[in-house]
């Protein structure tokens, strides 16, 4: 099991009581906005999901974490790592992402969490590169991937939904050179201005 504290959270692995919480955060329109084509989910489509995240993981050894808000044991929403296999001209590629609900945006609880997940995919796991992939328009994930040092890279369109995508981009030298400013699990007063969640 993989598990990460930082200063408000914990990131871990998927439990089958997750599936509800996380439908809950699925299920807000204006979470999903800007994911793929902005279709909502419900419960069974987020079970589903989650069983994807978690496969993920033993084919990968890296994936998504479940976000866990440590003073309430709140489920968030998720951060991590993943193959974007729904943009086949980015392979290979590794993708950092994060979904966290409405009742936690605004604390800078997104790019504390990613923080954490690009520090695993470079130092435990050896990345030598992470991206991000964001519809145009979605500025405040934009200014979370800011924060991360992640610079817009290129722009394409997405297969799936027709909406344009900027992609993202952060390599180990860049990462290493400001470790250890982005690596204190800790959110400043910029940090707490995104509502990425």
């Amino acid at each position: 099991m993989t598990t990460i504290e930082t200063a408000r959270l914990i990131l871990r692995r998927w439990h089958d009581d997750d599936v509800a919480p996380m439908a809950a955060v699925n299920a807000d329109p204006e979470v999903m906005r800007f994911i793929r084509d902005g279709a909502t989910r419900d419960e069974e489509r987020t079970r589903a999901d989650i069983e994807v995240w978690e496969r993920h993981w033993d084919t990968y050894g890296f994936g998504l974490f479940a976000v866990e808000v440590r003073a309430t044991g709140e489920l968030a929403g998720f951060t991590g790592l993943a193959v974007p296999e729904y943009l086949p001209e980015m392979l290979p590629a590794v993708e950092v992402g994060w979904r966290l609900g409405r009742s936690v945006w605004g604390r800078g609880l997104a790019t504390e969490a990613a923080r954490a997940a690009l520090r695993f995919g470079f130092r435990d796991r050896g990345l030598a590169e992470v991206i991000s992939v964001i519809q145009l328009g979605n500025t405040a994930s934009e200014r979370v991937a800011a924060k991360l040092g992640l610079c817009p890279h290129r722009t394409l369109t997405s297969p799936g939904s027709g909406r344009t995508l900027r992609i993202h981009s952060l390599d180990r030298a860049a990462y290493d050179a400001t470790d250890a400013r982005n690596a204190t699990g800790t959110a400043n007063a910029a940090d707490r201005a995104d509502t990425a969640g």
